[in-house]
């Protein structure tokens, strides 16, 4: 697969060596490493070693290997860290949380009683759900 980066890039420095890691997996495509701020105990990020600002960027051979990726990196952490169960989180855009604009994604390992908050709060409003559904559907 072709590789592009981006020599401004964080993530591009860190997914190719070019900056030290604590690097918990590695393959021609991906490095897993350990979240320099984590949310909890064990909280990786997979970055891709190709350039993309966001899942909508990430070419498809690449999509196609992520989510195992993220299988395999979260078996071994609930195997290590006997967490209670783990949180794959990939956010799009500024508005979505996004903070670096490259790809990545989270894997926050969870434990009963932890004290990290992701959720959000069910939003009620008037929208028909059957027309807008038929209008997603018509997106494809």
């Amino acid at each position: 697969m072709e590789k592009l980066v981006n020599d401004d890039c964080i993530f591009c420095k860190l997914a190719n060596g070019q900056i030290p890691t604590n690097a918990v997996y590695e393959d021609e495509d991906f490095k897993v490493i350990m979240d320099a701020s984590p949310a909890s105990k064990g909280h990786c990020i997979i970055l891709p070693k190709t350039h993309a600002k966001n899942l909508l960027e990430l070419p498809e051979e690449y999509c196609e290997k992520l989510l195992p990726v993220a299988k395999k990196c979260c078996k071994v952490l609930m195997e290590v860290l006997h967490c209670d169960g783990i949180n794959v989180l990939q956010n799009n855009g500024e508005a979505a949380g996004q903070t670096v604009f490259h790809l990545h994604v989270h894997l926050i390992p969870r434990y009963e009683g932890d004290n990290v908050h992701i959720k959000w709060v069910e939003h009620k409003d008037e929208t028909d759900i059957e027309a807008l559904a038929e209008e997603i559907r018509n997106g494809f």
